[in-house]
């Protein structure tokens, strides 16, 4: 995920939206072979919850990429802005997700971080 937002930074790649950018991050992951979970039913539209369950798929097969399509879609993103990894467009983005969870979903994701911060 930061490597995308880097990329992002540094002009290599962009995105129209912070959201883009995470949903950018989250499928490279995938296909790289990063054990994240689709998102729940209801949480997003069933295309999306079906493309990252594919991305899943095709990253434990570790097939190689078509190189035309990668520089197509590299085309394509370097035309797209920057602003959307800037940190305030981070901030902003975190912050409206957070509204949208319970406090509880908020105590248990600050305490899952804290735990993992202390391992490393």
């Amino acid at each position: 995920m930061k490597a995308e937002m880097d990329s992002i930074r540094k002009g290599q790649t962009g995105a129209r939206s912070t959201k883009q950018a995470i949903a950018i991050g989250l499928s490279e992951a995938r296909r790289a072979g990063v054990e994240l979970k689709p998102p729940a039913k209801g949480k997003t539209s069933e295309k999306t919850r079906k493309n990252a369950k594919r991305e899943l798929e095709k990253g434990k097969r570790h097939e190689p990429v078509d190189p035309r399509r990668s520089r197509a879609r590299a085309m394509v993103q370097k035309r797209e802005g920057t602003e959307a990894a800037s940190p305030a467009a981070l901030s902003k983005q975190a912050k409206t997700a957070a509204q949208q969870r319970t406090p509880g979903e908020r105590s248990a994701a600050a305490k899952k971080a804290a735990h993992t911060r202390a391992q490393h």
